[in-house]
């Protein structure tokens, strides 16, 4: 029977991969902590590929941690319009506030600082100190939960506290004495390219031999999850409420929008009002109701607008957009942050949520005026 390779085999095999392999990404192509701090918050549940153009972007807008600090949490969510997991981004602004204010504006290279950040987990932290930094910090995501899983078949769920614990033994004997942020990354880049959830490419690994669920045929069963609950469904109404006195969909029609509280789920974002279609209730009652709960004015729901399907992480929506009319009350921010009076034009200044950005979208569509057409070169000759 052959002995199984050490960990410093499998550390050289795995890096000799990813000197060849290796993806470029923007954030490899720095040292800036700032940066490495900034891909890896984006990167919190969020594919690389969805995150590239989020991230250049945000660093076009926020190029260091002071300007960040000093900017709005309004800038900074508009800047994050899009890409999801809103709390990421009142987090990030958080935590360079308190960057600014306990650490002279230089990020912290210990792990115990960086924790202690706000919205710097345990695989953030390590993350950051391992690539920013070149401390010895192995990570656990799930790409990685994923190839060590696979490689030293290890038993149960990941989610659970005794299964992370042999995940992260294993990670930190295979970083052992090199610096971690390579072996990191390099775990990333081989569950992200070849040790894939579902079909994974096992000739092309370079750790297919020593692989004990690969050995065994089992790749599909590794790492071992409990079965997912079925998502629910909600349906979810909103108003396009108009200004009294104005021509609905008018170019000068203002509209009405709110804002959501800063610890409400898309905290910080603005919105068409409405929300959630309580049990027998029908679609223009609940309309009705929440926008007066919400916004203490009533109102004339009149046509239906725009429906569509939008998923979070949690849950699935039907949402249901009308046109509605302002029938009395005056504005007050009730159950909302704040609220504004806007025009369609206007709505690309505010920063809204993806399913709000496409009625948003929309709207803009219906309220443009036609475009006027080019006149004709007369001394243009034609063309039989």
């Amino acid at each position: 029977m052959s002995r199984a390779p050490s960990d410093a085999a499998l550390r050289r095999s795995l890096l000799d991969w990813y000197a060849v392999e290796a993806r470029d990404l923007p954030w490899r192509r720095t040292r800036d902590p700032y940066a490495i701090l900034v891909s890896e918050v984006m990167l919190q549940q969020t594919r690389v590929e969805t995150v590239i153009p989020y991230y250049e972007r945000f660093l076009r807008e926020f190029p260091t941690l002071d300007l960040l600090a000093a900017s709005s949490v309004g800038e900074v969510l508009k800047a994050w319009e899009g890409l999801g997991y809103y709390q990421r981004a009142h987090r990030l602004h958080q935590a360079a506030r308190e960057v600014v204010a306990r650490h002279g504006g230089e990020l912290p290279s210990g792990l115990p600082l960086l924790r202690a950040l706000p919205g710097l987990g345990p695989y953030t932290a390590a993350a950051v100190a391992s690539i920013a930094f070149g401390a010895d910090e192995p990570v656990l995501d799930g790409n990685v939960v994923r190839v060590l899983s696979r490689l030293f078949r290890i038993p149960g769920d990941p989610a659970r506290a005794a299964t992370r614990r042999d995940l992260a033994q294993r990670a930190r004997s295979l970083v052992g004495r090199h610096p971690a942020g390579e072996v990191n990354q390099a775990l990333m880049d081989l569950g992200a390219r070849v040790c894939r959830p579902r079909r994974p490419r096992c000739d092309e690994c370079p750790l297919a031999g020593p692989c004990r669920v690969r050995r065994a045929g089992e790749a599909d069963r590794f790492p071992e999850r409990r079965a997912a609950p079925a998502v629910p469904h909600r349906d979810v109404v909103a108003g396009i409420l108009w200004e009294r006195g104005r021509e609905p969909f008018s170019p000068e029609a203002r509209l009405l929008i709110a804002q959501r509280a800063a610890g409400d789920m898309l905290g910080g974002l603005w919105e068409f009002p409405g929300g959630t279609v309580e049990p027998g209730e029908s679609r223009e009652a609940a309309l009705a109701r929440e926008l007066r709960e919400e916004l203490g004015v009533a109102v004339a729901v009149e046509a239906l607008f725009q429906t569509l399907e939008h998923a979070y992480t949690h849950f699935r929506m039907t949402l249901h957009v009308y046109s509605c009319r302002h029938a009395g009350g005056a504005p007050r921010p009730l159950d909302c942050a704040d609220f504004a009076w806007v025009l369609p034009a206007d709505l690309a200044d505010y920063a809204l949520s993806t399913a709000d950005r496409r009625v948003a979208d929309q709207l803009l569509k219906r309220t443009s005026p036609p475009a006027t057409p080019k006149p004709k070169d007369k001394n243009r000759p034609h063309r039989p």
